[in-house]
């Protein structure tokens, strides 16, 4: 299995690098703290991860800003601009309704996004994901306290070979990590993000807070979380599943943040996985979705096949863009296609256009 490299540039110019690899409807995973499109690939740590989600999926990725082989430049760390990154890449890529993958704080940008975007997200899927930061202003004290410090030592001790430090990261990350598995996620640390980046992310991620936008989010969503887990807590993620309206909850039995390949809650995790994102995908035997379009879908879809963008679309039948997005949307799920371009290639084959 090959992955290919890209970039593209988010609203306020920051270069961003997304891969994707695998085959079948998209699969996007929200970029979260400390990852390498390049290294991660080959990385003990995280090949497993990468081959289980490429298996039925085309996975696109990517480097959150200020880190990995996107732009150095953090720039502004907040959870409005993390949101806008992760529109930019799947904008790039012409998805118009995907899946929607978050890891950890990758979770707290895919649960916003999704509140933003429902029409675009067909499912949500939150592993190790938290509502609040241990930052916030009405946070637990001690739990403040710790954070601080850990990114303390993140500005001390980030990328050293200091064997104490990276340890010490190795045990919260994957307190069961093979002798192999914490050598790579040193070198993780020396190549993904400078000390300063590091730092700079790590509490801005502590400092986010989705608990409002929890409520809010009306897709079919799966929140999963390791009951051992050091990282994010396991009440964490009972207060998310019990924030989102309709969430299932799944636990998991082990205390790595990052599941090992050879624990059996890894293998619980991707069977739950795909049984979930499978729901979006039934057998459908011969049908082709264009017998069952309405006479205004009918109508979006000529346009869309004359090659007319959203807007253009919303002034020539004197709509409003964001419902167009609606009728878009529902027409890719009728013909099955994940993209604008499949769209117009079935609709020209049809006789529209």
């Amino acid at each position: 299995m090959r992955q290919r490299i890209q970039f593209c540039t988010s609203r306020d110019g920051c270069r961003l690098a997304y891969a994707r690899a695998g085959t079948g409807p998209p699969l996007v995973r929200a970029g979260n703290w400390l990852t390498h499109l390049d290294l991660d690939w080959h990385s003990p740590v995280w090949q497993h991860w990468l081959e289980a989600l490429t298996r039925r999926h085309t996975l696109i990725r990517y480097d959150l800003r200020g880190s990995g082989l996107s732009g150095s430049e953090v720039g502004d760390a907040s959870l409005a601009t993390w949101v806008d990154d992760l529109d930019a890449v799947v904008n790039d890529r012409e998805l118009e309704r995907f899946p929607l993958l978050g890891l950890c704080q990758g979770g707290v940008i895919a649960l916003a996004y999704a509140a933003r975007h429902p029409e675009r997200v067909s499912r949500l899927v939150l592993y190790d994901t938290y509502t609040c930061g241990a930052l916030v202003d009405d946070g637990d004290p001690g739990a403040a306290r710790e954070a601080e410090l850990l990114t303390e030592m993140i500005e001390i001790g980030w990328g050293r070979e200091t064997a104490a430090f990276r340890e010490l990261f190795a045990s919260l990350l994957m307190p069961d990590a093979p002798a192999e598995s914490v050598r790579w996620l040193g070198e993780l640390q020396r190549r993904t993000v400078s000390p300063a980046n590091a730092a700079r992310l790590w509490r801005a991620f502590h400092r986010l807070d989705v608990r409002s936008l929890a409520t809010q989010v009306r897709v079919p969503t799966l929140v999963v979380h390791v009951r051992g887990d050091c990282v994010v807590p396991y009440a964490e993620g009972e207060r998310l599943a019990g924030l989102i309206p309709g969430a299932e909850f799944v636990v998991l039995d082990s205390r790595n943040h990052i599941l090992r390949h050879d624990e059996p809650a890894w293998q619980r995790f991707i069977d739950e996985l795909h049984a979930f994102l499978a729901r979006d995908h039934p057998a459908t035997g011969k049908r082709d979705g264009f017998s069952n379009l309405t006479p205004r879908e009918r109508e979006v879809l000529e346009h869309v096949a004359r090659g007319l963008s959203n807007d253009e679309i919303a002034t020539a039948l004197g709509l409003r863009p964001k419902t167009v997005r609606n009728h878009v949307s529902r027409l890719f799920d009728k013909l099955e296609v994940n993209s604008r371009a499949r769209a117009v290639a079935r609709a020209r084959d049809a006789g529209f256009g």
